[in-house]
Parts: structure tokens; C-alpha cells; sequence
């Protein structure tokens, strides 16, 4: 990572879509041992514990879910980033739904004039309040993070856009609704679906990402939803979708991008211990988060 020091922060909140659980992903990721983990591996950890989520108020647009506090959150949680990034600090984020990452965003792309994103997820959150058959935000926060959609929610931090089309890359994705399809195909939005880890492989597939972002981007955030993994490895995340990649393609996947020294921040989200075995998914996401990190099996 080419930083010795780690800024942990978790989000407690699942306001960003219906089914609840995710609220508590911060505690199992944390009760799994992480920051023993990254201690273990010779990292300084400052836990600063959780972004406070306050009782839900009525909203006032009803197009989306919860828009009022998912705003005031992402607020909070941009402010705490953008606080690592100028102490020379990892932003090491714990989510939480996946809305989170538009505060996460906020924070970090300040701190660079070509932020790249790696989004690893199986879905490609880039729907805006008016193609979402949901309303559920944790379904926009790339959107956002482009500059569409909801106004309080793509200002935060005061500027929009946060990044830019050419320097996004998704990586199994196999559940994109209509408008995202639609986008991606506008813009040329680099996605990797199923279909090409499958045909390509994934060693490829990340030289392939890493050959994309490292000349024009001058920091890459990793966007890792734990859905992108098929639910026979992690059956504890918010929206599962069958079909997804691997326990090792995962890890293959974080081994080489901890090679590059290229990942400036990160964060986890969608770890739903409701639906979990045993905290299966949380222990997952440490060992994941390990990997990120460079441990290695020898």
C-alpha cells in the first residue's frame, strides 16, 4: 500500500435499501478479527470507531428511500475521510450499505485530480433516482459519484463530479438493470461481467485494469461490495446474487492489486450478519481485507 498507518472508520447503516441487517456489518467485520489481522501484518491501526446514524425523519422526496439521512451520513463520513487523507492515513471504510460510498468518495477525490475506482461489486450502482425500479440509494452511489442524480446527495463535499467515466473500472458484475446498461454503453464504461472472469479469467482481468488506470489516474479507490462473491462463499451480504466469482479469484484478485502499491483507499460493505453462517461473511472480509493489504499464504 506504500502507508504503514490504517484509519479505520465503520458505518452502521442499511438505510440505503430495504432489507435490514447491514447496519451490522462494521461489528461482525470487526468481531472477525480485523484489526488483529492488519496488526499481524505490521500496520499501525487507528480504529475511530463509527459514523453516528441518526433516527430516520420523514423524508421529503419520496423517489428515493431515506434521502435525508443518507445525505447528513455521507456528510459525516466525507468530513472523517477527507480528515485520514490529510493526516497521511489508509481510509480503511466499513460499511454498511453500499450508499456509503459516496461519502467515502467525497472524502478521498479531493486529494487527487484523477481519482480511478475500482468497483467490484455484482451490480453496477450506477442508476439514478429516475431509472432505480427500487429507490434504493445504495443502488446509486457511482451514479452520484458522477455527478447524476439526487443534488444533495452528488454535492456533498461541496463539488461534483467526483470522477470521471474513463476512469472507472468494474469488476462481476451479472445483475445491471435496464439504465445502467444503457449508461454504460454511452459513456464506455469499463465493466467486466461474469462472463468475461469467466472466459478471461481473473489474472487478466486485472492486468488488464491495472494497464487501464495506472497512467491516468494518480490514486485508485477500491469499491468492494461482498455480493460480487458467489453466496456459497458469502451468504451474508445485502442483495445476493447467484453466479458470482470465487473464494480464490477474489483473493488472486487483492494479491496482485497489493503488488501495485496502486489502491490509496478503500472500504467493505454489504456484510449482512442476519443472513450470515456463523459469521462466515465477516471472517471472509477480514481475510480478504488481509490480502489487500499483502499477506500471502507463504
Amino acid at each position: 500500500m506504500g502507508k504503514k498507518t490504517i484509519s479505520m472508520v465503520g458505518v452502521p447503516m442499511d438505510l440505503g435499501q430495504s432489507r435490514r441487517g447491514v447496519d451490522m456489518g462494521p461489528a461482525a467485520i470487526r468481531y472477525a478479527g480485523v484489526v488483529e489481522r492488519l496488526e499481524n501484518l505490521g500496520y499501525e491501526i487507528n480504529d475511530l470507531g463509527n459514523i453516528e446514524i441518526e433516527n430516520v425523519g420523514k423524508d421529503a422526496k419520496r423517489e428515493i428511500r431515506n434521502v435525508n439521512a443518507i445525505v447528513e451520513v455521507n456528510r459525516k463520513l466525507a468530513h472523517t475521510v477527507e480528515k485520514i487523507m490529510e493526516e497521511g492515513s489508509f481510509p480503511l471504510v466499513l460499511g454498511g450499505d453500499h450508499s456509503i460510498a459516496i461519502g467515502t468518495i467525497a472524502g478521498v477525490s479531493k486529494f487527487f485530480h484523477q481519482l480511478g475506482v475500482i468497483w467490484y461489486d455484482a451490480h453496477g450502482d450506477l442508476n439514478t433516482p429516475e431509472t432505480s425500479p427500487s429507490g434504493n440509494i445504495h443502488g446509486m452511489p457511482l451514479a452520484t459519484s458522477l455527478g447524476l442524480g439526487e443534488r444533495d446527495l452528488v454535492n456533498i463535499g461541496g463539488y461534483a463530479p467526483k470522477l470521471k467515466y474513463e476512469n472507472i473500472v468494474i469488476i462481476g458484475a451479472r445483475s445491471l438493470d435496464e439504465g445502467e446498461k444503457d449508461l454504460i454503453k454511452k459513456k464506455g464504461i469499463k465493466v467486466y461481467t461474469m462472463h468475461e472472469v469467466d472466459r478471461m479469467g481473473m489474472s487478466a482481468i486485472i492486468e488488464e485494469t491495472i494497464a487501464y488506470l495506472k497512467n491516468k489516474t494518480d490514486g485508485i479507490h477500491l469499491s468492494f461490495d461482498l455480493d460480487a462473491l458467489d453466496p456459497i462463499y458469502a451468504p451474508g451480504v445485502g442483495t445476493p446474487v447467484s453466479g458470482g466469482v470465487t473464494f480464490r479469484e477474489t483473493h488472486l484478485a487483492l494479491e496482485m492489486l497489493a503488488e501495485t502499491n496502486l489502491i490509496t483507499s478503500a472500504e467493505f460493505v454489504e456484510v449482512n450478519p442476519i443472513l450470515d453462517e456463523r459469521n462466515k461473511t465477516g471472517s471472509l472480509t477480514v481475510e480478504l481485507i488481509g490480502s489487500l493489504f499483502g499477506e500471502r499464504i507463504l
